[in-house]
C-alpha cells in the first residue's frame, strides 16, 4: 500500500455497531464504504466477494478467520437518487437478520432500485413486509445510514468507494491480485 498521510485513516474503528463478515479480531479488517447505486461500488463489491474465499470470512464463528470485511453505507445522492432509499432497505432487512442477504442483491440489481423493486427484494428474502413497509415509510434507519456517512466523512472519504484495510485507506490498484496481495502481505 502506498504511504500514510493524515486523511488516509479510519478515524471511526470497526465495531459490532458495524455489519461484518468474519471477526472483528481478525488480523485484517476491510471497511468498504459503498453506495448501492454507484456501478464501480457494484465493481468493487463483486471483487471483494472474489477474494473472501481463500480468507474463509464465511467460517463458523468458533473457526478462526483471516479477513473480517465491514460494510458502511456512503450513498451519493446527488448523483444517484435511489441509493439513499436502498442503504435504508438494508438496514430494514438487517433489523430482520438478512443485512448481507439484502446487500448482495442490492448490487446484483443496482438498475432496479425503485420502491416496487425494493419491496420485491425484501418479499423474495422473507422479510416481513408490514414491518419492512413501516421502516422504509417511517425512515427508522434514517440516523443508521448517516452515522455510516458521517464516519466516512470524519475519515476523509469524499465519495464511493472507498477501502480501509486495518484502518489504513487502500489506494492501490482496484484489482483482485492487487487487493489480495494487500491483505496477504498483513496477514504474514
Amino acid at each position: 500500500m502506498n504511504p500514510v498521510n493524515g486523511d488516509d485513516r479510519l478515524l471511526v474503528p470497526h465495531s459490532e455497531r458495524d455489519h461484518f463478515q468474519g471477526s472483528l479480531e481478525a488480523p485484517v479488517v476491510l471497511v468498504n464504504y459503498g453506495d448501492y447505486q454507484c456501478f464501480i461500488c457494484g465493481e468493487v463489491h463483486r471483487l471483494i466477494k472474489a477474494i473472501q474465499q481463500p480468507f474463509a470470512i464465511g467460517v463458523a464463528a468458533s473457526e478462526k478467520t483471516q479477513l473480517c470485511l465491514v460494510f458502511r453505507h456512503c450513498p451519493q445522492t446527488q448523483l444517484h437518487p435511489h441509493a439513499q432509499k436502498a442503504a435504508e432497505t438494508a438496514e430494514a432487512a438487517a433489523a430482520q437478520g438478512q443485512f448481507w442477504q439484502m446487500h448482495d442483491v442490492l448490487f446484483e440489481h443496482q438498475q432496479a432500485l425503485q420502491n416496487g423493486d425494493l419491496v420485491k427484494y425484501a418479499n423474495e428474502l422473507g422479510l416481513d413486509i408490514p414491518r419492512f413497509l413501516r421502516d422504509i415509510a417511517n425512515r427508522t434507519y434514517l440516523n443508521r445510514v448517516n452515522e455510516d456517512i458521517e464516519s466516512g466523512q470524519r475519515s476523509g472519504v469524499a465519495s464511493p468507494p472507498a477501502l480501509f484495510i486495518n484502518g489504513i485507506r487502500y489506494r492501490d490498484a482496484w484489482d483482485a491480485e492487487s487487493l489480495q496481495g494487500a491483505i496477504v502481505r498483513l496477514i504474514k
